[in-house]
């Protein structure tokens, strides 16, 4: 029996409907029943809550894929006159866990093995997820229970996470917090290096320490809370290199292919977990 590989494009919020999911399946066949259940990632691209960046979406997936997970790229609700304002983009993202879960059968995935893999302010928002699962406004809305939406790990492509200086990203904070953008209660509800947790899901770090938008503190200040909270993770930063470096390699025009080691990392580190 034989079911075929396909791409769909998912609605996930009647109210959001610039949120959708993205979902690269896998085809079956009895001759590999071993891959009738994969492991999954849903993949956040980043762009500072204000787009969303290409490099960091199909390429992606297509590396997951042909590695053996399914995958599923969220596009979620950015851009001039939409209401990104947090916790919407948490609600997005938990959503699209939500509907992998909900059809892990017809979408052949083992719904115990999600991972959040998350790019820039896709970082973010994917480490959110890693620490934030359990908000009840958001089980609530989304009708689902408790720890549906948190992911068995996740995967942080020099991530923005802390919204306060010197090492926040104004940009993204800017765009999430809205007319509270300089409220300093606001941004600490959204420094994820202040919500680590023992509720925290591990995590696998990643970023160049020359990197120019993101400072590369906003890694090491997350690594350093999941330290001091004893959850497992691991990080590798490199010496040399950018932002937004999606694959790093030819694909994206990247010129420190070294750097694509850390994809063939992380599949390590998830069939770790």
């Amino acid at each position: 029996m034989y079911t075929e590989t396909f791409v769909r494009e998912i609605p996930l919020l009647e109210d959001r409907p610039l949120a959708k999911l993205i979902a690269y399946v896998a085809g079956t066949s009895s001759e590999m029943p071993f891959n009738d259940k994969r492991k999954a990632v849903l993949i956040i691209p980043g762009g500072a809550y204000w787009l969303q960046s290409d490099a960091e979406a199909d390429p992606i997936a297509h590396y997951y894929m042909a590695m053996g997970y399914n995958a599923f790229v969220l596009r979620y609700s950015v851009g001039k006159g939409v209401d990104s304002v947090w916790p919407k983009p948490l609600m997005e993202a938990s959503a699209a866990m939500k509907y992998i879960r909900d059809h892990a059968e017809e979408l052949h995935i083992d719904p115990d093995y999600v991972f959040a893999v998350g790019f820039s302010a896709g970082g973010h928002l994917a480490a959110a997820l890693g620490s934030l699962w359990d908000n009840d406004e958001i089980e609530q809305a989304l009708g689902m229970k408790k720890g549906y939406n948190r992911p068995r790990g996740t995967v942080l492509s020099y991530p923005v996470i802390s919204a306060l200086e010197p090492h926040a990203h104004r940009g993204s904070i800017n765009n999430i917090l809205g007319k509270q953008r300089d409220s300093e209660e606001a941004r600490r509800s959204v420094s994820l290096e202040l919500l680590v947790s023992e509720k925290t899901v591990p995590a696998f770090l990643w970023a160049a320490r020359t990197d120019d938008v993101v400072p590369v503190q906003n890694t090491l200040l997350y690594g350093e809370a999941l330290a001091e909270k004893g959850i497992p993770f691991e990080m590798h930063i490199y010496p040399r290199g950018g932002h937004g470096l999606a694959t790093a390699n030819r694909i994206v025009g990247c010129p420190y292919t070294e750097l694509a080691a850390w994809m063939k990392d992380s599949l390590r580190w998830m069939e770790s977990l």
